[in-house]
């Protein structure tokens, strides 16, 4: 398998480590976010969406990294990270589209307000920040009641359903995410997620430099 992706970016970070999880062997094709070599023709081909990351496995192209996780749990065949009993895959399936579609779009703006504006010279907007903050403590209160009881978001077992969720947060501490009034969320971010192996291997840290911390 062919990855293109840029590390450092919240869906590459994402599939890297659910490809670390799995134990999927795959070759990094880097393809520069901030250098906008996702929208060159070439790249284009690949993924006519012009967006990170994307695989290629003999004539898949497969583009969409939830997807490209189910795919190569899939193909490694770990039923533990992404089972196959139809209750239990639609529980963690049910976490991946929830991800795509409520939660990333939510952490993104705290990412692109506190992480990307200042980076690039521009300035935060607290009104962007304050008109997010209900939809977000909504968001974040749907996983808080979720880890209440449970160790991981599926159960007792860790799932590409935590890798996918974990990823919008990946960089919580720099874009300030308001998690203060959800404390099973920051235990399964900080004591749970954030202590795997994959996780830790495929470290993005202040500034979006990846690579092991100091």
């Amino acid at each position: 398998m062919e990855l293109f992706a840029d590390p450092i970016t919240v869906n590459c970070r994402k599939v890297l480590a659910g490809l670390h999880l799995l134990g999927a062997d795959y070759e990094l094709t880097k393809v520069d976010y901030f250098a906008g070599e996702q929208a060159g023709e070439a790249f284009r081909k690949i993924n006519p969406n012009a967006a990170l990351p994307a695989l290629k496995d003999g004539d898949l192209v497969l583009w969409e990294s939830n997807a490209i996780m189910q795919y190569a749990a899939e193909k490694t065949g770990r039923e533990d990270c992404y089972p196959s009993e139809p209750a239990a895959r639609a529980d963690v399936n049910r976490w991946l589209l929830w991800e795509a579609a409520s939660w990333f779009p939510s952490c993104y703006i705290y990412l692109v307000e506190n992480c990307v504006k200042p980076l690039l010279g521009d300035t935060t907007d607290p009104a962007v920040l304050a008109g997010e903050a209900d939809n977000f403590h909504k968001l974040a209160g749907i996983l808080d009641d979720r880890l209440a009881d449970n160790p991981w978001l599926t159960g007792d077992a860790v799932t590409i359903a935590d890798i996918a969720v974990a990823a919008p947060m990946h960089l919580h501490e720099w874009a300030q995410l308001p998690l203060d009034d959800h404390p099973n969320l920051v235990r399964w971010m900080t004591e749970g997620v954030e202590q795997l192996e994959s996780w830790k291997a495929t470290h993005v840290g202040e500034g979006f430099v990846a690579g092991a911390p100091d």
